[in-house]
């Protein structure tokens, strides 16, 4: 399998986006990376030993984090960005995986891939950490700001293809984001949205709550990008300001300092629970080829983790069971 990789894309780019292609292809050399970027800053990075898996393909532009997604995709037709999408696109790559702008992403998604036919909205679908450290896949949480019910029940469908092929889950359990377990809580588009998923051939389980997705009350989170990457943004902030307040706590004094030193396993096992390296990236679920998402600030273990989720992936067969699902239903 060939996967393409956005070497500009980030904030550690193009140094540890390379450090973490260069790891995954010395562990899995039946796959053939492929460094899309600029040659005279990729070539000095691989110190003249370029493994025979890892090939590149040269670009002369870049899509910065703040450039408007859809003119940046259309004005730089040269970019690493785009020209990974390009290779998806033409079958001459597996998988792409940047961990650039995220709209630009979005947008080289559909409008260079291009979406599965059926699909009416691709959807962002991370991993959301858990205390038993399985985790909730959850869908969408920005691609889109705006759903209608139809696109919800398309999201839950790809996420229970997902779920069960990428993660061996036999029947995973769907949920939907709202402000209550009640059948009949929330909005209009909630409330249209569980007649759709109550009949759909998928397991589920009715509305759940933002505050149980820590405990797994559902293996699949349902519900709009706005709406979903405000929980994102929330559960981040409240993470990273937790760690924050034990570091300064456990650091006051002599005391809490050698607390801190009976306790620094337990917090490393927290920290890594929260951690969203561990999980590497999110796919882009809809398109007619692999394109993975990772964060902005990834490094490089972060990177080579999002290689062996998108070899678990292509070899899963995903997009053409969602192809396949999707055709049958239309």
């Amino acid at each position: 399998m060939r996967i393409a990789i956005d070497a500009m894309g980030g904030d550690h780019a193009p140094g540890l986006i390379v450090q973490g292609a260069l790891e995954a292809a010395a562990e899995w050399t039946d796959t053939e990376l492929v460094l899309v970027g600029d040659k005279a800053a990729i070539e000095p990075l691989l110190k003249g030993q370029k493994p025979a898996n890892v090939t590149l393909c040269h670009t002369d532009e870049v899509i910065g984090p703040d450039e408007e997604p859809v003119k940046a995709v259309r004005r730089k037709k040269g970019s690493s960005m785009v020209v990974a999408g390009q290779l998806v696109r033409e079958k001459h790559a597996d998988a792409m995986i940047s961990a650039g702008n995220t709209g630009a992403l979005m947008t080289t998604g559909l409008l260079v891939v291009g979406r599965l036919d059926g699909i009416e909205r691709p959807a962002l679908a991370p991993m959301l950490p858990t205390m038993d450290d399985i985790g909730v896949l959850a869908l969408d949480l920005g691609a889109n700001m705006d759903a209608k019910p139809e696109h919800l029940l398309q999201y839950a469908i790809m996420g229970s293809i997902y779920r069960t092929k990428v993660h061996g889950f036999d029947n995973p359990r769907v949920g939907l984001l709202n402000v209550g377990t009640e059948e009949r809580k929330g909005n209009e588009l909630t409330k249209a949205a569980y007649d759709l998923l109550d009949q759909a051939p998928i397991n589920f389980i009715g509305n759940v709550e933002a505050r149980d997705l820590l405990s797994r009350s559902c293996d699949i989170l349902i519900c709009d990008g706005f709406a979903g990457n405000i929980m994102l943004k929330a559960m981040e902030g409240t993470a990273g300001s937790l760690m924050t307040f034990l570091k300064d706590a456990f650091g006051e004094n002599l005391l809490t300092k050698l607390a801190a030193a009976v306790m620094m396993p337990k917090l490393r096992t927290l920290k890594k629970k929260m951690d969203y390296k561990e999980h590497g990236s999110a796919p882009l679920l809809g398109l007619n080829g692999l394109v993975m998402k990772c964060h902005g600030s990834s490094d490089a273990l972060a990177v080579k983790s999002a290689i062996r989720q998108a070899r678990i992936t292509i070899k899963a067969q995903v997009t053409e069971s969602i192809a396949a699902e999707i055709s049958g239903r239309s």
